[in-house]
């Protein structure tokens, strides 16, 4: 008999992580295992405050379709029951995971997916602070391949100028998370050309990107905050380039895929990112890491710890996930 149990989880961030709407030196999480007999399942969700999200909150969403889930609920009906966000993805990976643990198959089999997951390049996040503060963390770490830089606003160019020196040899990719205005993206746009930027994720806020539409595009495009499910993509064309899909938004790998498929359809190009997490919630995104051409699965890099059985990074590459973690 199957039996649903919800777990609120606090895992420490490795010093500071920040971005432009805050910081934090720890990530709570909310874990989804249901048990079926012998096999159990488990899903990772993080509840996000951008999009009025909170910890119990998330946790009461799930606990109340315990009796769903214990009377035998599937992710097709899931996807009616509960709105996009972390608490469907922390159960959405679940039943993922259940489904592979009871059938004896690869997660990515079951999803219909043509090859295994191989080993991905995934970006390394370097968060926004000082200029010389993120020169010193990117000098660090300037042995990664791609690096991903987070900005704030005014002194972007500045920091990037630090970044850039400090990691001459390092792809760049830069996440403003709403930060900029019109005026501070042409201001910003041709010096991060000239840099060798190679995309520029949200850096308009949600809701106020329409201007996209008639800037200069010298650098490509991610829609973040302004993507989270298929609904958001006819809003987007024209105004970005890519769309970077999260587990979190789209509540959970079984819209993810469907989201994956129908924006290539519409012409746009694929990033698959995270929120802060452990392992459990980065492992199932990798099933989406052939679609992309932008991983940033670092989630478990940020973080003191991780879990056990948790994903192996090797100079920025991550390999495919441990059945024993998930799928």
């Amino acid at each position: 008999m199957r039996s649903l149990s919800v777990h609120k989880e606090t895992w420490p961030v490795r010093g500071v992580f920040a971005i432009s709407r805050g910081s934090r030196t720890e990530v709570e999480v909310v874990v989804a295992e249901i048990v079926d007999g012998d096999h159990r399942g488990r899903g990772e969700g993080h509840p996000y405050r951008r999009y009025e999200e909170t910890w119990d909150g998330v946790a009461a969403e799930l606990e109340n379709l315990s009796a769903k889930v214990n009377g035998g609920l599937e992710v097709d009906e899931l996807q009616e029951v509960l709105p996009a966000g972390a608490a469907r993805n922390a159960l959405d990976c679940a039943l993922w995971d259940l489904r592979a643990k009871r059938e004896g198959l690869p997660a990515w089999k079951l999803a219909g997916i043509r090859e295994a997951p191989a080993p991905v390049l995934s970006a390394f996040t370097i968060s926004v602070d000082r200029p010389e503060a993120m020169a010193e963390k990117a000098r660090e770490h300037a042995g990664q391949p791609l690096l991903k830089i987070k900005l704030a606003g005014k002194g972007d160019l500045e920091r990037m100028r630090a970044v850039r020196s400090a990691a001459p040899g390092a792809r760049l990719i830069v996440d403003a998370n709403e930060a900029w205005t019109e005026d501070l993206y042409r201001e910003f746009v041709p010096d991060m050309a000239a840099m060798g930027v190679e995309m520029i994720e949200q850096p308009l806020p949600a809701g106020s990107d329409a201007v996209l539409r008639h800037l200069d595009r010298p650098v490509p495009l991610g829609a973040d905050e302004s993507c989270h499910d298929r609904s958001s993509l006819p809003g987007l064309a024209g105004l970005y380039d890519f769309v970077n899909i999260k587990l979190d938004k789209t509540g959970g790998l079984t819209e993810a895929l469907l989201l994956a498929e129908e924006a290539r359809e519409r012409g746009f190009r694929i990033m698959v990112g995270c929120m802060l997490g452990t392992s459990l919630a980065m492992a199932p995104a990798l099933l989406l890491g052939g679609m992309a051409e932008f991983v940033d699965l670092d989630g478990p890099l940020l973080l003191a710890k991780d879990r056990e059985h948790g994903l192996r990074f090797d100079r920025g590459v991550v390999m495919p996930p441990d059945r024993r973690l998930w799928g």
